[in-house]
């Protein structure tokens, strides 16, 4: 375990307009914890809180507008993502790798000190002999996972969850969940090691900074465990 002292957290939050993004910044200004949170969106997420600023860029490629704005938090919490569904490698590999890792490099270049917690998916470094498409989004993820790690982060942490039970009464949930999510005690009892609640991703998250594991690669079942500290 590493020792830190119990600072007050003053997060970045990206990805803040999508399921995970949201549940995390839900609880980081739910957490007495957390000072204050940062989150940078494309368009407006249309809440409002005394802890939270809201910076609305449109070219996450290029922060120059903004960088002098970056500076001073101890956390980043990398939520954006999209699925590689009928996307080929190239085009995942940009908005996954080339982009997650352009918010990175731009974050830590500012905050040295930072706790950095990206992402990624379970089965993330399972990566199949063979070139199929099947192992597209696996490849892509590991790279992604294996460059932020040798980022100057103080920290750096990738998250690996499965199914994600979301956080009721949050706007951005995907419809898919409405469907399934009925089973989620039925899941969980049955399948532990790859289900949790998007709770338990954002709590575990917060945790990074005061507690968090020398292992920087975080299972579904690191992260209850990280949660429930």
């Amino acid at each position: 375990m590493n020792t830190m002292s119990n600072e007050k957290i003053r997060a970045i939050v990206t990805g803040a307009t999508g399921m995970v993004g949201e549940g995390v910044l839900h609880e980081c200004l739910l957490h007495p914890d957390v000072e204050k949170v940062l989150i940078i969106n494309r368009r407006p997420i249309g809440i409002t809180h005394p802890k939270l600023t809201e910076i609305i860029h449109k070219d996450f490629f290029d922060f120059s507008p903004i960088e002098n704005q970056l500076e001073g938090y101890n956390a980043a919490f990398l939520c954006l993502g999209v699925t590689s569904l009928g996307l080929n490698e190239e085009q995942y590999s940009h908005v996954t790798y080339d982009l997650t890792m352009h918010v990175a490099e731009t974050l830590v270049k500012h905050n040295p000190g930072m706790t950095c917690c990206y992402v990624s998916g379970a089965g993330t470094g399972n990566v199949k002999p063979g070139n199929s498409k099947l192992n597209m989004w696996v490849r892509v993820k590991n790279r992604t996972e294996n460059d932020l790690m040798k980022l100057p982060f103080k920290k750096a942490y990738m998250f690996r969850p499965g199914y994600i039970q979301p956080t009721k009464g949050l706007k951005n949930t995907q419809k898919a969940y409405f469907v399934i999510s009925w089973m989620y005690p039925v899941l969980r009892a049955a399948f532990p090691k790859i289900v949790c609640t998007l709770k338990e991703i954002g709590l575990a998250m917060i945790n990074t900074v005061n507690k968090g594991p020398e292992n920087p690669i975080l299972e579904v079942k690191d992260i209850v465990e990280l949660a429930a500290k």
